[in-house]
């Protein structure tokens, strides 16, 4: 078995590994790089590879940045079959969809500023969406469903398993079987691990022992407060910023994020520890993506299964607003007084969230809420460091809203729980490689793992490969 990291190795975001086994190709993920705009442009646009060469992909989860670049993968001529669990697949139904119809219309805004520039000279040339709804429709009949426990033949001699990875709804782990010549090799790839007691969703499981590990380093060299702390602190940005007047502008990714957020929310409401102010979930693709979560229902934990049992929607309640029309996210810009407004997407790259930003950034009234981890170069990542002034659809605007971030919210397992969850994996680990992490963070994890565990660590780069037996 022969692995090549394609991405996510030394970065966080575009998250792809190739596992060539029998004279097969296989990818795990194919995601979307986040980043600097024109960087990331060119990294998702140009495969390294022939796409008609893979013969399918295994998918963790149905985040963007371990998803979002599949319309791309069929663009250069894949047709295979990408296997997910059935509520990542539901999910994705949703979230390529919305992809596509994001890069189509931030295609079509930018230009429009274009022809503006040209005619004074300052730009040429239009841009093009990666990818587009047709891309995106021809992605979708290729999805197949591999249930948790389920093994999978991807061909006579591999074999692969999906184990809950507690991250966020329908996310796996995975262990892939090879045998070959009498020989067993088992190769397991963490996908991107949870945190215990994290709102709706179960715990991580443990799974098998493997022979080798693929393993996420996002918070490899931080700890998070407890999952606790955060509700307080939620409440509090809140009614600071009600107090004054203002608004609350938080980026959350669609899946997951905005579905906790609404949760605690509801639960702050129901025990008047917020003022009774207007909450908006303004994103087309969150309103989707909260009834795909009341579907699954299997995958909650025993707190939101509390709710249903009482008859109550956990993601619903009488001061929440769903908006799905962008003529009514409009609106939003002239009601007076504070609300809370959650829009997609996370890391501010693209979506409905930017306009919001456009509008209500300098206003010192306001607050922006960061909720989860920020990829370098990002427009979140920026704000998260305090910059002064930066751009918005391509135009500097000045920050003079309060940047405020609830990083206890992330799905990632940070140091501890990293540590805590390859426990049971490490007597049986060959080697370890880590991907999905900016080099420090990845750093950190391996010299832990290898002062704790002694075990033998790589840290991927773009394009290694290494064979296992």
């Amino acid at each position: 078995m022969k692995i090549t990291f394609w991405g996510a190795a030394g970065e966080v975001t575009g998250s792809m590994h190739m596992v060539e086994s029998g004279g097969k190709r296989f990818l795990l993920d194919c995601g979307l790089h986040q980043g600097r705009r024109k960087d990331a442009d060119r990294k998702n646009r140009c495969l390294p590879f022939d796409g008609a060469s893979i013969d399918g992909v295994v998918l963790s989860h149905a985040h963007i940045d371990h998803s979002g670049n599949l319309p791309t993968l069929v663009k250069h001529g894949f047709s295979g079959p990408i296997y997910s669990t059935p509520a990542s697949i539901d999910l994705c139904n949703w979230m390529l969809r919305d992809t596509a119809h994001i890069q189509e219309k931030d295609a079509e805004f930018l230009n429009k500023r274009l022809e503006h520039r040209k005619a004074r000279g300052l730009e040429n040339g239009p841009v093009t969406p990666l990818y587009t709804a047709e891309d995106a429709e021809r992605t979708l009949p290729l999805l197949q469903p591999v249930p948790y426990h389920c093994p999978h033949a991807l061909t006579p001699n591999l074999t692969y398993i999906p184990y809950d990875a507690g991250h966020i709804l329908g996310s796996s782990c995975v262990t892939l079987h090879e045998s070959a010549n009498g020989a067993l090799v088992s190769l397991a790839y963490s996908g991107d691990i949870g945190r215990p007691n994290l709102p709706i969703i179960r715990d991580p499981e443990t799974m098998p022992p493997p022979d080798y590990l693929i393993m996420e380093s996002t918070y490899g060299g931080r700890l998070h407060k407890s999952v606790e702390h955060v509700v307080n602190k939620l409440a509090d940005v809140v009614n600071r910023t009600a107090r004054r007047g203002g608004r609350i502008i938080v980026p959350a990714f669609a899946v997951g994020r905005t579905q906790q957020l609404v949760l605690m929310l509801h639960q702050l409401a129901n025990e008047k520890r917020i003022p009774s102010i207007p909450i908006f979930v303004d994103s087309p693709l969150a309103i989707n993506v909260t009834q795909v979560t009341r579907d699954h229902a299997e995958c909650f934990d025993d707190e939101t299964r509390a709710y249903l049992m009482h008859g109550e929607d956990p993601f619903g309640f009488s001061r929440l607003r769903y908006i799905r029309e962008a003529s009514e996210s409009k609106k939003l810009n002239d009601l007076h007084g504070p609300f809370v407004v959650i829009s997609a997407s996370g890391m501010c790259e693209q979506g409905r969230i930017l306009h919001h930003l456009r509008n209500n950034i300098e206003d010192p009234r306001n607050t922006v809420l960061i909720t989860g981890f920020q990829a370098a170069d990002t427009l979140g990542r920026k704000l998260v460091e305090k910059w002064q002034e930066v751009r918005i659809f391509g135009e500097p605007t000045r920050v003079r809203a309060e940047i405020s971030s609830l990083d206890e919210l992330s799905g990632h397992a940070d140091q501890n729980e990293l540590l805590a969850w390859i426990k049971p994996l490490a007597p049986a680990l060959r080697k370890v490689f880590l991907v999905h992490g900016e080099p420090q963070q990845a750093q950190t994890v391996a010299r832990l793992l290898d002062s704790t565990y002694g075990l033998d660590v790589a840290i991927a780069s773009p394009g290694e490969s290494f064979e296992i037996k």
